[in-house]
């Protein structure tokens, strides 16, 4: 997606987005048909605006269906391009970081068709700095935050993960309830190597939405999964996302599961398919256990089921109200919605 704004949107945008990896901020894009041409093409922007020599920088590079073929080597051509011009300019060059560049750049190719952009995210968002522990095919957090904005869950209804893993879809469902950003305590944004980074904006932004932070849940969220290392794995991730202390995981078969009394709310989970952990025939009992268990202890509950394998799901043994297609990784998957009536 694009959209364009302020300096302010760029920060918020870091700051705020849950679905987001990268927010990148384009200034060239070129028809270019060798690396002569992007060569040229990358040359021709003024890089003073951007950096000095003193600054460090590096470019990530991705070519689809295009006459410049390699990545890396385009992400060369970029790189010489620019220090180069400062070379010729000034006397010296800007070194390059692969690690912790002040200012990354991202080139994308496709289809002869060169778009650079500033890169203000630095790391990938998704990486919330909560989960050091991780367990087997664990969920990617801006994943898991898109299960549940696609579940139109809103906090005001419980909210239940009966195959938690490492918590990661509770602890996300634990942030949007509360109104907390997930890059509230990130390190680092790529923006705050930028020539042009307001530190003062940055720091008013960052309070403001430090200060709308809610102090507790209104409703339950809850994790459970039969394995007691992923639930201790879950507690310590919830205890490094700020929100251990509000969230309650135990050791529990999916056979054993209850939801918890009162309103009927939301039940969403990302039972094992057979891509990552075990074969597809040890988990066909798993999956009929799972619908057996909606069937008859959920009534009036939506139930969301992430799968990847259409097989599986079928042995739910319950019609999907709606299917929503997704990827996890380059796994092709869906979103099964089950309406408990």
């Amino acid at each position: 997606m694009s959209f364009s704004g302020d300096q302010a949107l760029l920060y918020r945008a870091n700051l705020w987005l849950r679905t987001a990896v990268r927010v990148l901020q384009p200034i060239l894009e070129a028809t270019v048909t060798s690396p002569e041409e992007l060569y040229d093409a990358v040359r021709a922007l003024d890089w003073s605006r951007y950096m000095t020599p003193e600054h460090t920088l590096a470019v990530d590079s991705n070519v689809r269906d295009s006459r410049i073929t390699h990545s890396k080597y385009a992400a060369l051509k970029t790189k010489d391009a620019i220090c180069d011009q400062f070379i010729e300019r000034v006397g010296r060059r800007p070194s390059v970081d692969v690690e912790e560049p002040m200012v990354g750049l991202n080139l994308h190719i496709h289809k002869d068709v060169a778009v650079l952009s500033l890169e203000s995210s630095g790391e990938s968002l998704h990486k919330r700095g909560y989960r050091p522990i991780l367990t087997k095919a664990p969920l990617n957090e801006a994943l898991a935050a898109g299960l549940i904005l696609l579940s139109g869950w809103k906090g005001d209804t419980p909210f239940v993960d009966p195959m938690c893993g490492s918590g990661t879809l509770a602890i996300e469902a634990a942030w949007m309830a509360l109104r907390r950003p997930p890059g509230l305590t990130r390190r680092r944004f790529g923006f705050q190597g930028w020539m042009d980074f307001n530190i003062g904006l940055w720091t008013e932004l960052r309070d403001e939405a430090r200060r709308g932070v809610k102090k507790s849940l209104d409703v339950p969220i809850l994790g459970s999964d039969i394995r007691g290392d992923a639930v201790g794995f879950s507690f310590k991730n919830a205890r490094a996302a700020g929100v251990g202390h509000l969230l309650n995981f135990e050791v529990k078969d999916v056979a054993d599961f209850q939801p918890p009394p009162g309103t009927p709310g939301t039940i969403l989970c990302n039972p094992p398919y057979g891509e990552r952990i075990g074969e597809e025939k040890e988990l066909i009992g798993l999956h009929r256990t799972l619908g057996q268990v909606f069937r008859d202890r959920c009534p009036g509950w939506q139930a969301f089921v992430f799968t990847g394998n259409a097989t599986l799901a079928r042995q739910i043994g319950i019609k999907p109200a709606e299917a929503v297609p997704l990827f996890n990784g380059r796994i092709p998957c869906r979103l099964l919605r089950y309406d408990l009536r």
